[in-house]
């Protein structure tokens, strides 16, 4: 009998209790993770599937207490189908704009220094010191007709009356892109950053124009971040309240403030849950169809 063949069964029983001690190491770590993160997994049960589960079950009771899809069959009227309509133009608009708005912004941010970039980031930051109730506010004294801006067209003689520029759906659409600008702002600028400067100068020095570079190179390796902008800043605005409420005088109804409404006005609860649960599976639906497209793995995770 050779040495190797003896040694070979003591060998092998120590890789058996070496993986059996690394998998009993395991389940003490998954055990005490659980137990770790079972105090916060039963406050978010508590504070926000709870609330949910019990609307959601008031959505399938009329107001007799019967079970009924009175209050699903109540959301084909035209007051309901105006409100889901406004509801996605606002944030479809809401949501351009930003683009169009953030991602000019955020490129020059990337193109800055370390230590310039970060003053600007709290710049861009700001907003958030603020409450929305406040800045929405703001946005009504310089948009209503004794505001800052009627005001100061009328002091240099452009207008010759105040221009209708607060109470309506342009108004509405202004606040909200403000308020939702750094949410595109912030992931563009982590997936702008990580991107290599060199491919586009390697591009340029190739022969490529800089444009060419700008949209072949750079754009394509920019989207993940993009996207992940455009699918807060949507689904956000889905269920905005304060802004368009305030900003929009009334005129302006969007599914939270219908909800509202039917709440307080009507006290009819489970047509107002039904209206919450539409709107919560619409935008669940649109975060599953996003994933299903892009992958949602890669647009928040580089």
């Amino acid at each position: 009998m050779t040495p190797a063949s003896v040694a070979s069964p003591s060998r092998r029983d120590e890789a058996g209790e070496n993986a059996a001690a690394l998998a009993r190491s395991r389940a003490r770590e998954r055990a005490l993770f659980l137990g770790l993160s079972m105090p916060a997994t039963l406050i978010i049960l508590i504070v926000i599937f709870l609330p949910v589960v019990w609307l959601s079950s008031l959505s399938f009771f009329d107001r007799a207490g019967e079970l009924s899809l009175e209050n699903y069959r109540r959301l084909t009227g035209d007051l309901y189908l105006e409100a889901f309509n406004v509801t996605f133009q606002i944030s479809a608009a809401v949501t351009v704009l930003c683009v169009v708005l953030g991602y000019p912004l955020t490129y020059w941010l990337s193109r800055q220094s370390e230590q310039t970039a970060n003053l600007l980031l709290i710049c861009v930051l700001l907003p958030f010191w603020t409450a929305v109730l406040v800045r929405t506010y703001a946005w009504l004294v310089l948009l209503q007709r004794n505001g800052l801006i009627n005001s100061s067209l009328l002091s240099v003689g452009l207008i010759d009356q105040p221009l209708q520029l607060a109470h309506n759906l342009p108004a509405s659409i202004i606040g909200m892109v403000h308020i939702m600008l750094p949410f595109l702002v912030l992931p563009l600028y982590a997936s702008m950053k990580a991107i290599d400067p060199d491919l586009v100068r390697a591009a340029i020095g190739l022969g490529s124009s800089p444009t060419r570079a700008f949209w072949r190179i750079f754009v394509p390796m920019s989207l993940p971040g993009l996207f992940a902008g455009v699918v807060l800043v949507f689904v956000l605005s889905l269920g905005f309240y304060v802004t368009p409420a305030l900003l929009g005088g009334g005129r302006v109804q969007m599914l939270a403030q219908r909800i509202e409404s039917t709440i307080t006005i009507f006290s009819n609860w489970g047509a107002a849950s039904a209206l919450g649960v539409v709107l919560l599976v619409m935008a669940l639906a649109l975060v599953a169809i996003l994933h299903r497209v892009f992958g949602l793995d890669r647009l928040f995770v580089r």
